[in-house]
């Protein structure tokens, strides 16, 4: 990846790319650092300590919650909010019709999202101010309580935008880039309190070399399976146009083992995050039952948590890829150029056999991702190490997002060639 930097830098179109993502996710990191003035952030960090899914959601927010800085929040509501929206858009055809309508249908989605996004981060800085927080509050004054959930929704909307600019005019999917920035800023910590455990005694060295050797094994398995495609031959038939004869030639449909990439990953972590701002509004008896049932740090609480991300992991899977693989849309566009699988009837048997191959990958990919998140929380529920940024969901992202933006990188690099050549 440092080899197709070096080369983008020397591009001036690619080197503004960089230098933009570089200012957005500097504006991202200042704001994670300032905090929401009243308030005493020992008492939060001590609650994070405590609380499991507390914890995970500081993970996703780059330490900004336990610092209870401006983007406390993190981009937890927009990737709520496209969930809602994805959703609702395979339920609705009317919505389903907006966009496949063109660039101007999803300009109306993305901003049905942003409004379910507003909408969202209300209820969770509300659900957060009221709730978790307001012990560390310095004023119980209302106006000082408004003032505290305004300033956390407007510094949600603010990362949104900087994620929405990312996309637009920077390297990479904005959201994902942010996700990866919070979680890459917390590995010097979690390393060093790593190590201080194992000096003081309280991890052992075993327990320390082995959690080095499941980061390895993840890192290499998700670059692995990230990259791992299954090509479907496809043949087209010969045609004679005029004197010409054009087609006779073979290529390949490719269909990655892993086609949703960290999407059902990241989808099912803020799924699981949800329960707790809803407690928050449903007084002690509610956030006791989520501490209860859904924290990693009690044994029911454990196997409960970690089969309904195993599930939301699967379906997540499924979804995505049925939104993003459309086979019956491959087969008529094989159809009409005379293409076809050797051995497969065009049409509706094509159809049928792109699925069966699509469901037996996407399952393969699901019980992938589904392991690679497993594994590490059984070893920090039974083994006690606490690095949650150094294993499981969080690498799964951290390289799941390295690979994509090596992809985009790689195909900016052979456009301008290209663009470079024809000129």
């Amino acid at each position: 990846m440092l080899s197709q930097l070096k080369q983008a830098w020397k591009l001036k179109e690619l080197r503004k790319k960089i230098i933009y993502t570089l200012m957005m996710i500097l504006v991202f990191r200042i704001g994670a650092t300032i905090p929401v003035p009243g308030i005493d952030t020992s008492i939060i960090q001590d609650m994070v300590g405590k609380n499991s899914l507390l914890s995970l959601y500081n993970m996703f927010t780059g330490g900004a919650f336990s610092q209870f800085s401006l983007f406390a929040l993190g981009i937890g509501p927009y990737i709520t909010a496209s969930i809602i929206m994805q959703l609702l858009t395979v339920g609705f055809e009317s919505l389903e019709e907006l966009q496949k309508s063109g660039e101007e249908g999803k300009k109306k989605i993305n901003m049905y999202t942003k409004y379910i996004a507003l909408a969202l981060a209300f209820i969770q800085a509300i659900g957060i101010t009221l709730g978790i927080v307001r012990r560390a509050l310095a004023s119980q004054h209302p106006f000082f309580i408004a003032t505290v959930i305004l300033t956390l929704v407007s510094a949600s909307m603010m990362l949104m935008w900087i994620g929405d600019k990312i996309t637009e005019k920077g390297l990479g999917n904005g959201s994902s880039i942010i996700i990866f920035v919070g979680i890459i800023s917390r590995v010097p910590l979690e390393v060093i309190q790593t190590a201080s455990a194992m000096k003081a005694g309280e991890l052992a060295i075993w327990a320390g070399l082995m959690l080095v050797v499941v980061i390895l094994i993840t890192v290499a398995a998700v670059t692995y399976i990230q990259e791992a495609t299954r090509k479907i031959p496809v043949q087209y038939a010969k045609r004679v146009v005029g004197r010409k004869m054009y087609g006779g030639q073979s290529s390949h449909i490719p269909m990655k083992v892993n086609q949703s990439g960290v999407i059902p990953v990241i989808f099912a972590s803020s799924i699981l995050a949800f329960p707790q701002t809803v407690a928050m509004f449903m007084g002690t008896k509610a956030q006791n039952f989520v501490q209860m049932y859904l924290s990693t740090a009690t044994e029911p609480g454990f196997w409960i948590s970690r089969s309904l991300e195993v599930l939301l992991i699967i379906f997540f899977s499924y979804f995505y890829t049925t939104v993003s693989f459309n086979t019956e849309d491959i087969s008529n566009n094989m159809k009409n150029n005379g293409g076809f699988i050797p051995g497969i009837r065009p049409g509706q048997p094509t159809i049928d056999y792109l699925n069966r191959i699509l469901s037996r990958l996407t399952l393969a990919g699901a019980a992938f991702l589904a392991v690679i998140a497993m594994v590490p929380a059984f070893m920090t529920h039974y083994m006690k190490i606490n690095s949650i940024s150094l294993a499981g969901t969080s690498l799964l992202i951290v390289v799941g997002v390295a690979l994509e933006l090596k992809r985009q990188l790689e195909s900016n690099l052979v456009m301008r060639s290209y663009q470079g050549f024809l000129k």
